[in-house]
């Protein structure tokens, strides 16, 4: 079985090949079936983009598709980030360096650290079903950032989940995977790829 992974972001590729690691099927990238368009995110929710991002990458390849949206939410930054999060800030061209750069210095005026990242997984099935799979993670806002972190997920080095002493990005694999709001849903996900 061939899973298309409905994202050009190397550290989403990253993330979810490695929680999908071992089961029988070949993952490819947008890349690997030569598309070059993207598409574009007219939602409200989480699920609505991860759902029109799927559809998109689906009918481009006809091979069964998944597709996330995520973003975290700032208590003190309300109505700011969520679904718009690589859009914010410094807008949606900037580099992850300019990306955490500006967060870190919007966040240094807010006494308030609470965030919570949320993930939302749009799997098309080769019968054209749409499957939806969700994971949450709630935490804090470190002062800076604390550990490197993998290519498009800037904000996993300073993103500190609760009952954690260390940011997203410094946890193993393991660790990360059960914390997680991607490694939540793609959990969701794997389980659901292994029904018969």
């Amino acid at each position: 079985m061939h899973l298309l992974l409905g994202t050009n972001n190397r550290g989403k590729v990253i993330e979810i090949r490695e929680a999908l690691a071992g089961l029988p099927m070949k993952i490819l990238t947008p890349e690997d079936v030569k598309i070059e368009e993207v598409p574009q995110e007219r939602g409200s929710t989480f699920a609505e983009n991860a759902i029109q991002k799927a559809r998109f990458y689906f009918e481009c390849s006809k091979i069964p598709t998944i597709a996330d949206d995520s973003g975290i939410i700032v208590d003190a930054l309300k109505h700011e980030l969520g679904i718009h999060t690589r859009r914010w800030g410094a807008g949606p061209d900037a580099n992850d360096e300019e990306w955490i750069a500006y967060f870190l210095d919007r966040m240094k005026k807010e006494d308030n650290k609470r965030a919570s990242f949320v993930c939302t997984i749009a799997y098309i099935d080769a019968s054209h079903d749409v499957h939806i799979f969700e994971g949450r993670c709630d935490g804090t806002i470190t002062e800076e950032l604390e550990a490197t972190y993998l290519p498009g997920l800037p904000i996993s080095g300073c993103f500190r989940p609760h009952g954690h002493d260390r940011v997203f990005s410094a946890l193993n694999l393991d660790q990360k995977n059960r914390t997680s709001h991607r490694g939540k849903a793609l959990s969701q996900l794997r389980g659901h790829l292994k029904c018969p």
